[in-house]
């Protein structure tokens, strides 16, 4: 039999898995939603059971449908929500309390101390971040502190804290293995970035003891094996990245200067800038991109809260579309928004604003605005944004990107990606095969399973489905981007 890759895709709103064969295509898939919870105004959280009941689920349902025997999987690789964490019991493996997801804001007034105290500064300089709620770290203290007990038995090593991929990796080994990956590592707030390793201080200062951490390791890494019980054989497990480090993996950006933009929940851009760790000067995030054989390659991130969201929210909560696919058409029926900006704010404003207070706008509506108009807009916004984190990236030296390659739901939108590279001014690239995320973590595990030899095999793998060029004019694209700014700007002097 030919050799396979299975991926545990596990995301914001729904957990997949998809097996890949030596050529990297998709063999089968598997995909369910699971329940979202809002317990207070701006809190999100995840039941970690719901996670791994579906994790369990879906893998065994794509090696049955494909027809292979378990044995005949190579390895797994896992890719993740990022800064979503779980703490649970060593001893039975049950979690403490449900998952404080990446867009829960709980964390703000903790973060709002720290900035007070003066540790923005050392944060930046040990982890590339900003004292932001969106990592890791405000959300175990805040579990630590809230759950009876929970601090006391995490001082006793009797808890570990991981992000799902590390859940996962505990619940898929029955316990042995704790441990994550350079790139989740990095999304906590408390991960010295240069060392590659945990920070005592930081650890001291956000008041999370270092027996509750896991151990750190390389991307293409074999962490451990499964249980032969779960999936039918003891299969490896090596191969783990987040999810936006993982699709600019699957897309084959290794070289220094390529970007990509990956368009889901959230809207996520990365910029390859080798092993250089750039300071960033506008509010951009200073991450790992990937470490193979440890040496680490750094990349420039601007994070989105709100893409696929938006769409999302004209669906369930306006009821002008029944599902996302409509935007596209809605887009060409009008000949542009007729002065209508969102700033889809729902979580707060990310990079490179920063701003967890502010919340989602609608400005220049009339009477006449229709639903074609909104859906424009929310189409409209997720590229303006992209268009702030690339004028970032230019003034941070990243330089213009040569091509843009963009994946995630929302990319199979034709009108977007069009409007996108009109904005930005330089060619967007859509892949042949859209789930780059999926395909980063299969390369991942590919690499330590020799399955692939090595980062040109990999490029070779990589196909264009098509591109779009720029086509817009610079007299009809000024004033729309001054509109977006200044919609912008309201939103945030209304905080």
């Amino acid at each position: 039999m030919a050799a396979h890759i299975l991926v545990i895709d596990q995301g914001t709103t729904s957990t997949r898995s998809i097996l890949f064969d030596e050529s990297a295509r998709r063999v089968a898939i598997a995909q369910v939603e699971f329940p979202q919870y809002y317990p207070a105004h701006g809190w999100v959280e995840h039941d970690p059971e719901d996670i791994w009941r579906d994790t369990l689920a879906t893998a065994r349902q794509v090696i049955g449908n494909a027809g292979i025997d378990p044995a005949d999987v190579t390895g797994i690789g896992i890719t993740n929500q990022r800064e979503t964490a779980v703490i649970w019991d060593r001893a039975t493996g049950q979690p403490i309390h449900r998952a404080i997801v990446w867009q829960d804001r709980r964390g703000a007034d903790l973060c709002a101390r720290l900035r007070a105290d003066g540790a923005e500064d050392l944060i930046r300089a040990r982890t590339g971040l900003l004292i932001d709620p969106y990592f890791s770290a405000t959300k175990i203290a805040w579990m630590l502190d809230h759950v009876q007990g929970a601090r006391a038995r995490a001082e006793r090593g009797e808890l570990a804290f991981g992000t799902i991929d590390a859940f996962l990796l505990w619940r898929l080994t029955g316990g042995r293995v704790h441990a994550t990956d350079v790139t989740n590592a990095s999304r906590t707030m408390l991960f010295d970035i240069h060392r590659g390793s945990w920070d005592e201080e930081l650890c001291r200062l956000l008041g999370v003891p270092l027996a509750l951490l896991p151990d750190v390791h390389d991307n293409a890494h074999v962490y451990g094996a499964t249980d032969r019980d779960l999936l039918g054989a003891a299969i490896p497990i090596a191969g783990m990245a987040g999810d936006q480090q993982a699709a600019l993996f699957g897309q084959a950006c290794f070289d220094r200067g390529a970007a990509k933009s990956t368009y889901g929940t959230g809207c996520f851009m990365l910029l390859n800038t080798g092993a250089d760790a750039v300071t960033s000067q506008h509010r951009l995030l200073t991450t790992p991109a990937y470490r193979l054989n440890g040496e680490t390659t750094y990349a420039l991130e601007g994070s989105i809260f709100v893409a696929g969201a938006a769409v999302k929210w004209l669906r369930d909560g306006l009821g002008i579309i029944t599902h996302a696919g409509q935007t596209n058409d809605m887009a060409t029926q009008v000949p542009d928004s007729h002065g209508v900006y969102m700033v889809p704010a729902f979580v707060g404003l990310g990079a490179p604003h920063w701003d967890p207070a502010a919340r989602g706008a609608i400005y220049g509506l009339t009477l006449d605005t229709s639903p074609a108009h909104l859906a424009r807009a929310a189409l409209e916004a997720v590229a303006y944004q992209t268009l702030d984190l690339a004028e970032a990236m230019m003034a941070d030296g990243g330089g213009r990107p040569e091509r843009l390659r963009v994946d995630g739901g929302m990319a199979a939108n034709d009108w977007l990606c069009g409007f996108l590279a009109d904005l930005i001014g330089t060619p967007v690239e859509r892949p042949g095969d859209l789930e780059t995320t999926a395909r980063g973590a299969a390369f991942h595990a590919g690499l330590a399973t020799g399955l692939w030899s090595g980062l040109d095999a990999l490029a070779a793998l990589w196909s264009r489905d098509r591109q779009f060029d720029p086509a817009m004019a610079a007299d009809v694209r000024a004033p729309l981007v001054a509109g977006w700014r200044d919609a912008v700007r309201r939103t945030l002097s209304a905080t």
